[in-house]
């Protein structure tokens, strides 16, 4: 983790993040948090995440996300070479799945 990243404002905002129980709570605080083209941006990065884990075509991902190539060129390099952080969240998303909820 980058120090100019974490700091206690950080670490706050995480602690407030982790405090959200419902799909409800979420789409609240971050409309409050962020601008529609943020969460936009975000959800816009997972997807392009989920489709390179899936070895999808930078063409196919480009299509169905509207993302462009820098920014599946940049969401690839933090897959590949970042903290894991998609991929552990990917992980905790399907045992969620295995386990029916």
């Amino acid at each position: 983790m980058s120090k100019k990243l974490k700091t206690e404002e950080m670490d706050q905002l995480f602690d407030g993040i982790l405090s959200l129980r419902t799909r409800e709570e979420c789409y609240a605080f971050f409309e409050d948090v962020c601008t529609v083209n943020e969460m936009l941006s975000l959800s816009q990065r997972f997807e392009v995440a989920r489709m390179l884990r899936e070895q999808k075509t930078y063409l196919d991902i480009a299509e169905k996300t509207g993302a462009s190539t820098a920014t599946i060129s940049r969401v690839n390099r933090a897959l590949n070479y970042g903290n894991d952080g998609y991929d552990l969240v990917f992980a905790r998303l399907a045992e969620r799945s295995a386990d029916g909820n």
